[in-house]
């Protein structure tokens, strides 16, 4: 026995270290293993404290969808303008909700601080000699556009705007009057209305709107009779003088008293409400020929019409009733007659006492109500949601004022002579669970669907901000790109794990892997501006494609199984596969060149004209686009985690299979695939997250039409895209900002339990 440093020598020649060495080694090894342990999860922790990060920021971004909208009393004055004891006949509020302004009957305007009801100013409107007012309309709030009728039957159309200046730094903020059709009354009457001698057309309701045309005035009777006119300006510019065109509508008696009378913006229907409370709706695009298109009963038998509105953009029109009930109607195209007609579309919560006054928001499709017990109703019409009922006086509301903002609300009551100031803050009423995840009528929609629409050029737009649409289309992504990457991927990785030559195996695993680092924007780029183009002109290629290829495939591998054993010995094991390039190579060739021949014999000569024949919409950037470019960036990703699952199955499972008698294909299915199929899963899983979460792919390559169906030649929108298109351009901390991060948490949420149920059932496996 001989002995060196560190180091004892047995009888068969072997080296054993000494026991301090040992007890050195013992200790690294041991340090090694606490290191990998602890740090390995320390960084599954990180990962899992990274996601509960990124979850509680979406949850936070998201959070005030979900808050609940508060109204509170604040401030109590007596009406301003105390001298004053005529009625009001209506309240606004600047843009700023500093500065109040009351009109009254008497014909004065009374400007107020809104939050201490101190006087500022007193205008005073011009009315005839020997006149007092008998009449009052308005326009939608956001125009300031208001009408008086005077007892001599002349009408005198005004605005009303607050202009701001800085004076010291401070803001100051100035009302004005200004009159579009002249200071001087008009009269609209005269010629439509039979009228004897000696007597003066007294209007019972009025109404005003500024359209595309001009400025339309129309007048109604206790008789029934209705005027109506419409003003066009222009000024010379030479002179500055303005010049007023006037055209005339003649519409038929409805032979009974009106209580009021509304025109939508785009001038092409009038409604008048009678003594009953019924409405007629009247057609006044030809204005030599105006008609009555229906009678409508608004509340039903059992009560009246108490007071009614039109929500901004002048399009849905909110009916208040004497039995408290709160509805809404507005025109809905019939596809036989091809007439729109005035349609019950949903009720609000029943107020407890008759409808008083409705004062609609300026921007939103919001609304405030006021009844006759002293309550206030906070309502929003695209949701259908009640928001907040608050009761603010014993006696009746009489008028109400919304601010611009939404964030202040003026409530008078004239029994008590006071006017009581709301604080509102509702910034988000239109993101209920309904409105989100239900199908919602929104207006000029046949029926209710659901829709995805953020924005418009049009200020008076109803956002539209169904998250349905953008699911379905995520689904829908990901379900074609499967259907294309799961089955190509899958069996590439059992040939090249199982059956293929270990040289060429090396050549094909890192070429398939290499194909992930292809960066999808160009996927997505040769998608958009090549493949759809080409497909669109070569639709047949998609039928003769799907049958020829596996037909080739399998009379070739028919073909090389008859061949003799001498010539199948010539290509060594696992090179088969290279003898199908040429084949694959042949077949897409008859595929290409014979598409124009298969649509001139079978089509009619275009494939895709057949399709809109037959009723089959069919869009250049569709799903079959996407289904195939987002398929192929898939396929790397399943291939490669499946072929190492496969590769992986121990060498003496297979070897027994195959000494007990079993075929290469028989130990495939019945061992190999058994034992890898949690790899498989895996992979399946993984890829669908992956085509789940894809983003420029599907916004390149799928038209982006926010539509719910699962049509392979029609478009959609994903979660993913949405995101990416609409976020960089919405406002911070708007209700579109904020549902766009709703969004993405609905994606996060998804793919989280997706991936936990995946692994649930891979390890069950």
């Amino acid at each position: 026995m001989s002995q060196s440093t560190g180091e004892q020598a047995f009888a068969d020649g072997s080296l054993l270290p000494s026991e301090e060495r040992r007890l050195k080694l013992r200790k690294w090894r041991s340090f090694r293993d606490g290191l990998s342990l602890y740090g390995v999860g320390t960084g599954g922790l990180g990962v899992i404290f990274a996601l509960a990060l990124i979850f509680i920021y979406l949850f936070y971004e998201t959070f005030p969808l979900l808050k609940p909208v508060s109204v509170d009393l604040t401030y109590e004055y007596a009406v301003p303008g105390a001298a004053d004891p005529e009625p009001t006949l209506h309240v606004v509020l600047d843009r700023f909700e500093q500065i109040g302004a009351r009109f009254s009957k008497s014909g004065a305007i009374t400007f107020f601080d809104a939050t201490t009801g101190t006087e500022r100013e007193r205008l005073e409107i011009p009315t005839p000699e020997g006149a007092y007012i008998t009449s009052f309309g308005r326009a939608e709030s956001r125009r300031g556009l208001f009408a008086y009728g005077f007892s001599d039957g002349s009408v005198l159309p005004l605005t009303l705007n607050f202009t701001q200046s800085f004076v010291g730094g401070q803001r100051v903020i100035r009302p004005e009057l200004s009159f579009p059709l002249g200071d001087e009354p008009i009269r609209i009457g005269e010629g439509q209305i039979e009228i004897s001698d000696g007597e003066v057309i007294e209007y019972s309701a009025l109404a005003v709107v500024e359209g595309r045309g001009g400025f339309v005035v129309a007048g109604a009777t206790e008789d029934g009779d209705i005027a109506m006119a419409m003003f066009s300006t222009r000024r010379n510019l030479m002179t500055g003088d303005v010049q007023i065109q006037r055209q005339d509508y003649r519409l038929p008696s409805l032979e009974r008293p009106v209580r009021q009378l509304l025109v939508n913006q785009s001038l092409r229907n009038l409604f008048a409400i009678d003594d009953r409370g019924r409405l007629f709706s009247f057609d006044i695009v030809d204005r030599n020929n105006p008609f009555l298109i229906e009678e409508v009963d608004l509340t039903g038998p059992d009560a009246q019409v108490t007071a009614a509105e039109f929500l901004v953009g002048m399009r849905s029109l909110i009916v208040g009733g004497s039995d408290g009930s709160v509805r809404q109607w507005f025109l809905v195209r019939d596809e036989e007659t091809g007439r729109s007609e005035l349609t019950f579309i949903r009720e609000f919560r029943e107020h407890p006492g008759a409808i008083t006054f409705i004062a609609p928001e300026y921007l939103r499709k919001g609304f405030l109500v006021g009844d006759e017990t002293g309550k206030v109703g906070l309502h929003y019409a695209t949701s259908g949601a009640t928001l907040s009922q608050k009761p603010v006086f014993d006696t009746p509301v009489t008028r109400l004022a919304m601010g611009p903002n939404n964030a202040r609300a003026l409530v008078i009551s004239e029994a008590d002579g006071l006017v009581r100031v709301l604080d509102i803050d509702n910034p988000h009423p239109q993101t209920t669970l309904s409105a989100l995840w239900g199908r919602v009528w929104y207006e000029g929609r046949a029926q209710p669907e659901f829709i995805w629409q953020s924005s418009s050029a049009d200020d008076a737009f109803e956002a539209k901000f169904s998250l349905v649409p953008l699911s379905v289309g995520t689904l829908k992504a990901a379900l074609f790109a499967m259907l294309l990457a799961t089955p190509l991927a899958i069996m590439g990785a059992i040939y090249t794990a199982y059956f293929m030559a270990p040289a060429i195996r090396r050549v094909v695993k890192p070429s398939i892997e290499l194909m992930e680092a292809l960066p999808t924007v160009i996927l997505g780029f040769l998608a958009g501006i090549w493949l759809a183009p080409y497909v669109e002109n070569n639709l047949p290629i998609l039928i003769t494609g799907v049958i020829l290829f596996p037909l080739a495939i399998l009379v070739a591998a028919f073909a090389w199984s008859r061949l003799p054993q001498a010539v199948k010995s010539l290509v060594p094991p696992g090179w088969e596969a290279a003898l199908l390039v040429p084949v694959v190579i042949f077949t897409g060739w008859v595929v290409i060149t014979s598409s124009p021949w298969i649509e001139v014999a079978f089509f009619d000569g275009s494939m895709r004209q057949w399709f809109t024949d037959v009723g089959i919409p069919y869009d250049q950037r569709n799903a079959l686009i996407v289904g195939m470019a987002m398929g192929f960036a898939v396929i790397p990703t399943i291939f490669s985690i499946a072929e190492d699952a496969v590769f992986s199955v121990p060498k003496h499972l297979t070897n027994g299979s195959l000494a007990l008698g079993a075929t290469l294909w028989q130990t495939v299915t019945g061992v190999v695939l058994l034992t890898a199929s949690p790899g498989i899963f895996s992979a399946i899983m993984i890829g669908f997250g992956r085509a789940v979460g894809e983003t420029m792919i599907v916004l390149m390559a799928s038209g982006n039409s926010p539509i719910v169906n699962f049509n392979l030649f029609e478009g959609m929108r994903t979660l993913a895209a949405n995101i990416a298109v609409e976020l960089p351009e919405t406002a911070v901390g708007s209700t579109h900002f904020r549902v766009l991060f709703l969004s993405a948490l609905v994606l996060l949420v998804f793919t989280f339990l997706l991936n936990t149920a995946a692994e649930l059932v891979r390890q069950r496996l």
